[in-house]
């Protein structure tokens, strides 16, 4: 699943609004990345917990020359996941039913006094259409023989 297909998974609780499940999307992807970048652990629960991660410099060894290469330090963001997810992947837990979104709430228009219409009738004058030139008519001459 990618994003705008998580998105569109999510319009449905969002009265069928795109817009409005893409603002979430965004905003909760925001959070989490802000919240790592400053270092803080990002805990959901029943799901699993983010964390920014620092590797040390080490030693490595190049696949195609098996030369050996020094890998500098970095930081990486780690996904831990919950223990409810991974029972729930691995099938030893089952998921409940997913929520399903609110009924749509439509509004009855108000009902309106009848008014006469009036049948006014506006006579648009065309612009005059422009002729196309006539064809030439082609006159093959028999060739004497």
């Amino acid at each position: 699943m990618n994003k705008a297909q998580f998105i569109a998974a999510l319009a449905p609780h969002f009265n069928d609004s795109k817009k409005e499940a893409a603002h979430a999307v965004d905003i909760v992807f925001d959070t989490i990345v802000r919240n790592l970048s400053k270092g803080e652990d990002v805990m959901i629960n029943d799901f699993g917990k983010f964390k920014k991660v620092d590797r040390k410099a080490r030693m490595g060894r190049n696949p195609f020359t098996g030369e050996t290469i020094k890998i500098k330090a970095s930081k990486k963001a780690r996904f831990l996941p919950a223990k409810a997810l991974k029972e729930v992947i691995s099938g030893d837990r089952k998921l409940a039913p997913a929520p399903k979104p609110a009924p749509k709430v439509v509004a009855k228009p108000a009902a309106k006094k009848a008014a006469p219409k009036k049948a006014a009738k506006k006579s648009a004058k065309k612009a005059p259409a422009k002729k196309k030139p006539a064809a030439k008519k082609v006159v093959k001459k028999a060739k004497k023989r």
